[in-house]
């Protein structure tokens, strides 16, 4: 089963140069928009458009239990991981709240929930498995698992309307996934790698180190990216990967959210280099190693807020200042049209 879809470099030097001559020449001193200028003409180029426009945006959150929580890595029990999607699908949970307000289209997704939905509108069950096996003992999937996770995400993507896709998740014990794959994949110290997640103290995070540290020993072979995902991963991180790498082959603009999202976006980078040109980063969060993911995706996010919720929620918060840089590339006057005088 061919996984990786063909994703060619998009970039265009001759498109490049005209958006950056469009925002150059509009009614302002030079530069003087800042990030909405680098905003704009990236989004530009992604959807090879001098007037972008931003139709339909998704969001997909996908969740998965792990089986890692049952060694205590999380403040909260696995239960909360089906319950939030229960919320989530009922409106409650704050990226409900922010979809509705800024008219994103919210899609969840069971990738490998330990519970059973019953059927509920803008809730697709792509269950692999209830949950993943315990990483600390061996690998938390098999390869024909992370496989079949990714096809359903790309899949997912493929029946998903508009151009831009923006990523959310959730999983009780998931930051741990994420800590292990950036340890595993950029050969950082998973201690450097590792933060609260949901709230434990100090000597809740080191025992999180220390169990961490059992998983890569345990799967210490594992160490091309497809192989790493199998082993140290969640259902929900390798069904994104898929809805990553399905999202870049369409050209879509990739809305990457917190810690979790970022490293199924370093999981799809590693598979296919130029997924990176596709994605805008929303916020740096605050847990510990999303600093360290973002430096070795060599991301620069658009908001600190000090947000660790995940569910999405700084990819929705962010979205507006996607619309605000294409409407100042679309409608912003240039001196010429307002017949204003350049400065000099």
């Amino acid at each position: 089963m061919n996984i990786i879809p063909d994703i060619p470099s998009i970039a265009d030097a001759a498109l490049a140069a005209r958006l950056q001559s469009l925002i150059d020449h509009k009614t302002k001193p030079l530069g003087s928009l800042g990030r909405l200028e680098t905003l704009a003409v990236r989004i530009g180029l992604i959807l090879g458009s001098e007037a972008p426009v931003l139709q339909a945006p998704q969001m997909l959150v996908c969740a998965a239990d792990h089986g890692l929580a049952a060694r205590g890595v999380s403040a909260f029990p696995s239960d909360v991981t089906w319950q939030m999607v229960h919320n989530f699908v009922t409106g409650g949970a704050a990226v409900s709240v922010l979809a509705r307000q800024q008219g994103l289209g919210l899609t969840v997704v069971d990738c490998g929930v330990r519970h059973d939905f019953a059927p509920y509108p803008g809730l697709v069950v792509r269950k692999i498995a209830p949950g993943t096996q315990d990483a600390s003992t061996g690998p938390a999937m098999t390869a024909v698992q992370c496989e079949g996770a990714i096809a359903n995400g790309r899949d997912i993507v493929r029946a998903l309307p508009g151009n831009a896709l923006l990523l959310g998740e959730m999983g009780i014990g998931n930051t741990s996934s994420a800590s292990l794959l950036l340890a595993r994949l950029t050969g950082a110290d998973v201690a450097e790698c590792t933060g609260p997640g949901t709230g434990l103290d100090a000597a809740g995070v080191a025992r999180k180190v220390a169990v961490l540290r059992e998983a890569l020993a345990a799967n210490a072979g594992a160490r091309e990216p497809l192989a790493a995902l199998a082993a140290l991963g969640g259902f929900e991180i390798a069904t994104l990967v898929g809805a990553v790498l399905q999202a870049a082959s369409e050209r879509r603009v990739i809305m990457v959210d917190g810690f979790i999202t970022s490293a199924a976006v370093l999981v799809a980078a590693r598979l296919a280099p130029a997924v990176l040109e596709r994605c805008v980063f929303s916020h740096r969060s605050g847990e510990q190693g999303h600093g360290c993911m973002l430096e070795a995706l060599q991301a620069e996010p658009l908001l600190h807020l000090g947000l660790r919720l995940g569910e999405g929620s700084g990819a929705a918060l962010a979205w507006p200042l996607l619309l605000s840089a294409c409407a100042i590339l679309r409608e912003m006057a240039t001196f010429e049209s307002a017949g204003v005088a350049t400065g000099g």
